[in-house]
């Protein structure tokens, strides 16, 4: 068995962008800043820094401000999420960043977000109003590895019809989330089948790697061309530089691995949307317990490669055609 240990630091390719400028908004919430077309239409959101050492989203929205984006119908919000954890990161131990107290993207339920006093909480709560407001929100996140982007679009319809809709990243992931709590994207009406709310969260590459800046922006100008925020020919030079939109494949996750133990060991140095052929492949070890594959091409997303417990170790899914 190869012991997969904590991996050596993939170098640093972005540096951090200054969002000073940025921080009075104008909501009367730090960060968040909303311009209003007049016109009816919907609330359309662009948020970034959930986690603070995720260079790519502030990136994509400095771009928007700087080059003075403005909604055409409804409204089209600009939020940098994590002030605390994003003032503390430190390109020499890039990961230390990743939250103040605890991770915010699980504190999206009644429970956490009435409760407790960490710097994320108290944020939460802070922009929950503004979250309420967002009919069409779009996540902007990075991930441990170098592996393609992806979209998470939440276990419903709806969010795979909206992944559709943007186009790119070409692959698409339904889950229900993590057990630890909800990722905004989950929170309130983007998980009601019942509500016209929708939400996608973005994973656009290696948390530092050049060209996850890239995916962030081009994901982002395609959905707010998607939504009807800005006029369909909007971005039209900076779009013709990346390569036209591939057929999407979608992954339905099956189950979620989460974490029981202080000594949890994958078998192989995986890093993501690695398919494994057989039913009942060992891919790791949770103290004495095998982690083992449910089906035939089995698909693996976004393996943990620090781990720890009661976090989410792997998703293992499978492909569905069409979603």
């Amino acid at each position: 068995m190869t012991d997969a240990a904590t991996p050596p630091l993939p170098p640093v390719e972005l540096t951090k962008t200054d969002i000073t400028p940025y921080l009075a908004g104008n909501t009367g919430i730090r960060g968040v800043t909303t311009f209003d077309s007049g016109v009816a239409g919907p609330h359309v959101a662009v948020t970034a820094i959930v986690h603070g050492n995720e260079l790519c989203g502030p990136i994509a929205l400095d771009w928007l401000f700087s080059k003075g984006v403005r909604p055409v119908r409804g409204k089209l919000s600009l939020a940098f999420i994590n002030l605390d954890a994003y003032d503390r990161y430190d390109p020499a131990d890039p990961f230390a960043s990743r939250w103040a107290d605890e991770d915010m993207n699980r504190l999206w339920q009644d429970e956490t977000l009435d409760g407790g006093d960490t710097l994320e909480r108290k944020r939460a709560k802070e922009l929950c109003p503004f979250i309420d407001e967002v009919d069409l929100l779009l996540d902007l996140h990075s991930m441990q590895n170098a592996t393609a982007p992806l979209y998470i679009a939440g276990p419903l319809a709806k969010g795979r019809a909206l992944a559709r809709a943007v186009g790119t990243p070409a692959l698409v992931v339904s889950d229900e989330g993590h057990a630890a709590g909800k990722r905004m994207r989950d929170y309130d009406g983007f998980s009601n089948p019942d509500s016209p709310k929708n939400a996608l969260l973005v994973e656009c590459g290696q948390h530092w790697e050049k060209a996850s800046a890239d995916v962030a922006l081009e994901t982002t100008l395609r959905f707010l061309q998607a939504t009807g925020v800005v006029a369909p020919g909007a971005f039209a030079a900076e779009l013709a530089r990346f390569p036209a939109p591939v057929p999407q494949s979608f992954v339905e996750i099956v189950a979620p691995v989460t974490i029981e133990t202080d000594d949890f060991r994958f078998t192989d140095a995986y890093v993501g949307q690695e398919v494994i052929a057989r039913a009942g492949t060992v891919i790791a070890h949770d103290g004495g317990k095998p982690v083992v594959t449910p089906h035939d091409d089995t698909v693996l997303i976004m393996p943990n490669r620090r781990p720890a417990k009661g976090q989410t170790a792997v998703r293992l899914g499978r492909f569905v055609e069409g979603a």
